[in-house]
């Protein structure tokens, strides 16, 4: 296999993952404002966790799937044009939770203030259900003929491997947010956080491991199931570590587990990029599907220069807004809510 294809493939392989751990906390806060969260101290809590780098995580999805469509043209076109109608109610609900944050604290009266919590938390469930479906269609398959376009009718992806995609990530999303809870505050929510963590993490990150064990399957190799091992130890871990009240070794087992189970399913996913349900012979390929090498070359030298910079820029956004939160610094002014 040529080397820049196989470069950019490992490459959004990796901004999936960094996706799935920062946005992936950000998501499961936001299924926890209305989930756990029960009254207007505890939301604001929630919301204060996620309020200073929520924004800058969603530029993670932007850029893997901006990634792919410069790296992998006939893979974003396929993909894309398939799975039109969960990428678009993907977006539905980012907007919903990204207007939700914005306005909530706008709100004059306790029922309009109710409706944009349940549009922030239904819409980061619709994100997390939909990103998960689209990524476990792209790692098993769609009926695609010999010109990449897809065979069926507009919901032919709707199928098991969808739904197992979609709680899992679900699942992992809220995983990781009571794991970013139990780091960032204090009182109810980390209690609560160690709670759920020590006692339903497992059930939390099943999807996750069905969908790894099943791709594996799929694509029998050696090395991807010794990744598969690392998730489960990250997974232990995490759940040792919550118990003990270490939130920051606990988050820090998820997203080796994360970490560990993307690698090991697009290690076993390649050469392929999204494989054809139909026939074999048609399946997309990191050689087929890509770019130039120029392209390739051209994005290798931006994606050096700046990938670092913005790095070091959220690294250091999260070191500023490092401290924990409790319920005790939210003012008064925005815990008491007009009828």
């Amino acid at each position: 296999m040529e080397f820049l294809p196989t470069l950019w493939f490992i490459l959004i392989a990796v901004l999936w993952t960094g996706y799935l751990v920062l946005e992936g906390f950000d998501l499961g806060v936001g299924m926890l404002m209305k989930f756990w969260a029960r009254n207007e101290s505890q939301r604001r809590v929630l919301l204060n966790t996620i309020g200073p780098v929520w924004d800058g995580n969603e530029v993670w999805l932007l850029t893997a799937g901006g990634a792919t469509f410069a790296a992998f043209p006939m893979w974003y076109a396929s993909l894309f044009s398939a799975l039109y109608i969960p990428l678009t109610l993907a977006l539905l609900g980012l907007i919903f939770r990204a207007v939700a944050i914005e306005y909530r604290g706008k709100a004059h009266t306790t029922r309009v203030r109710n409706l944009w919590d349940w549009a922030l938390c239904l819409g980061s469930l619709t994100a997390a259900f939909c990103v998960g479906a689209m990524l476990a269609i792209t790692t098993t398959g769609l009926p695609l003929n010999e010109n990449g376009d897809r065979v069926g009718h507009a919901f032919v992806w709707l199928n098991s491997w969808a739904v197992i995609g979609g709680l899992a990530v679900v699942g992992f999303a809220l995983a990781q947010g009571w794991a970013f809870l139990g780091l960032k505050t204090m009182g109810a929510p980390r209690a609560a956080a160690k709670r759920h963590l020590s006692r339903w993490l497992w059930v939390y990150l099943l999807p996750m491991a069905g969908w790894a064990v099943g791709v594996l399957i799929l694509y029998p190799k050696v090395m991807p199931w010794i990744l598969l091992v690392v998730a489960v130890a990250g997974m232990i871990a995490a759940l040792v570590f919550a118990a003990q009240e270490r939130e920051g070794w606990a988050f820090f087992g998820m997203t080796v587990f994360v970490a560990a189970g993307v690698a090991a399913i697009f290690w076993a996913l390649y050469p392929n990029v999204l494989p054809s349900t139909l026939n074999d012979a048609w399946n997309l390929t990191v050689n087929n599907a890509s770019s130039s090498d120029y392209t390739l070359t051209v994005m290798a030298v931006v994606a050096a220069i700046f990938v670092p910079i913005v790095l070091a820029y959220s690294s250091w956004s999260y070191w500023v807004f490092r401290k924990r939160i409790a319920e005790t610094h939210i003012p008064e002014s925005k815990v008491v809510t007009p009828v």
